[in-house]
């Protein structure tokens, strides 16, 4: 039974609030604009060419449908962060909800989520990075512009951009949460004007016909792009990641979470519904800039410019709340001793988890630095997806145990609305590849290992601590 041995809420709540930990800085305009960095990026500026091979101009109604389930989940989210207002999102729920062994797996499943989304962008906004500078005439050594074996025929030893960029953007995540937030916020204005920029001056040139047909390889093809571009709202999430640095989190944290996902939504729905009216969806074929693509396509060169700068603003703010996230999830892992203690040690002076966040730089920029995109990618969605599930049953669950927890947001339409959570997500999973399913099961065989041979032994919940 002590595998479901679970944490009493009311005494995580209470040492939340002790004097010596995290700085509580963030309001409900930090929150959303911390959403937004970590959505809007990679999915939008490189995921919408993909996704249209696979839906064709059908690719907005594939956002539809994976804003939809992200929605139910969201609503699950800001119940559980407006209630429980403590670090380790969705691990945290759990372990208070399903149980010590579920808690560990999700937070397992977290840690690679988290840190496999940071080390893939990180490589995208490299190749962006590196056109920058081919713009000014600026080359890097081949040698240090991909991992080995990313470039066929190239000789490649190591991703030198990617992993100077997560280590510039540790460095800021270790000085303060309040100086990080700054500069997310400034980036994620920037790379939202510029996305605005692309809808007022690409919906000029959209040509109607390009849109017929609509749906080219039917219903199968929309909802494999939906589980596809689903990685591209992978971020509302890490919002509730920082629930213990909120000013008044019952408050802000829905705020935050359901913001942030309503605004990208209708960005996402609106840009691919112009980009595929301008460019037939065939020509986007090996194109890893879609969207200023489309612009090039349609003579506004000088606008494409400035989607290029946004992309690598919009792949800044992306890597810097994933890793944020993945920091607070250690951070609370290592509290309650299922990871080792120096984990959770917090800066006297920055009042961050300073240990921990180098070590998520180091590790996952060296990933980023020597292992190729594609690799990077297979896990990210599906990790996702199950933290969703989780959660949505967890809201259920915790609303069985304690109906009489104060609850600042209450999600609508319990337990109909989780049941839909998980339906389209488990639904959105079957049309993952066999390929990430395996390489997702020896992650969480892995995790096991791990859990019994070091974890449960020495968990704060074990009898003999």
């Amino acid at each position: 039974m002590s595998l479901f041995r679970t944490k009493n809420l009311d005494d995580m709540i209470a040492h939340s609030k002790k004097p010596g930990g995290l700085a509580k800085v963030l309001g409900p305009f930090d929150l959303v604009l911390m959403g937004i960095g970590a959505i809007v990026g990679t999915g939008i500026f490189v995921l919408t060419g993909t996704g249209a091979l696979t839906a064709g101009p059908a690719l907005s109604l594939s956002f539809v449908v994976a804003a939809v389930a992200c929605c139910f989940a969201a609503l699950c989210y800001a119940e559980f962060a407006s209630t429980v207002p403590v670090a380790g999102s969705i691990y945290t729920y759990s372990y208070a909800t399903l149980g010590e062994l579920a808690a560990w797996m999700i937070g397992w499943d977290l840690l690679l989520e988290y840190g496999l989304a940071a080390a893939a962008v990180s490589v995208g906004w490299s190749g962006y990075f590196q056109s920058l500078l081919s713009g000014f005439g600026i080359a890097l050594p081949v040698a240090l512009t991909a991992a080995p074996g990313a470039l066929p025929g190239v000789t490649t030893f190591i991703n030198l951009p990617a992993l100077v960029i997560m280590l510039a953007l540790t460095a800021m995540l270790g000085w303060g949460v309040r100086e990080s937030a700054r500069l997310n916020n400034i980036m994620v204005a920037i790379k939202v004007g510029v996305v605005l920029l692309f809808i007022i001056f690409g919906a000029r040139h959209v040509q109607p016909a390009n849109w017929q047909p609509y749906m080219p390889f039917g219903y199968h093809g929309m909802l494999s792009a939906a589980a596809l571009v689903f990685f591209a709202f992978i971020g509302f999430d890490a919002v509730t990641s920082a629930a213990e640095e909120v000013k008044k989190p019952s408050r802000d944290l829905p705020i935050g979470i359901i913001g942030s996902l309503a605004v990208c939504a209708v960005l996402y729905v609106v840009v691919s519904a112009i980009m595929t009216g301008i460019v037939p969806y065939q020509k986007f074929l090996g194109v890893d800039h879609p969207v200023s693509l489309a612009l090039q396509y349609a003579g506004e060169n000088w606008i494409a410019g400035f989607v290029d700068l946004g992309a690598i603003l919009g792949m800044t703010t992306v890597i810097l709340v994933m890793a944020f996230g993945q920091t607070r999830i250690i951070f609370a892992m290592s509290r309650d001793g299922l990871l080792p203690k120096r984990l959770s040690t917090v800066h006297p002076r920055f009042h961050t988890p300073f240990f921990a966040t180098w070590l998520v730089g180091i590790v996952f920029g060296l990933i980023a630095a020597v292992i190729p995109l594609n690799i990077l990618a297979e896990l990210i969605n599906i990790g996702t997806l199950a933290a969703f599930t989780m959660v949505s049953i967890a809201v259920v669950v915790l609303r069985k145990k304690r109906p009489d927890l104060p609850r600042a947001f209450r999600c609508p339409g319990v337990p109909y609305v989780p049941a839909l959570a998980v339906i389209l997500c488990v639904g959105l999973m079957t049309f993952l590849s066999w390929v990430t399913w395996l390489a997702f099961s020896i992650w969480l065989v892995i995790g096991l290992v791990i859990y019994f041979g070091y974890a449960r032994r020495r968990s704060l919940l074990h009898p003999q601590q």
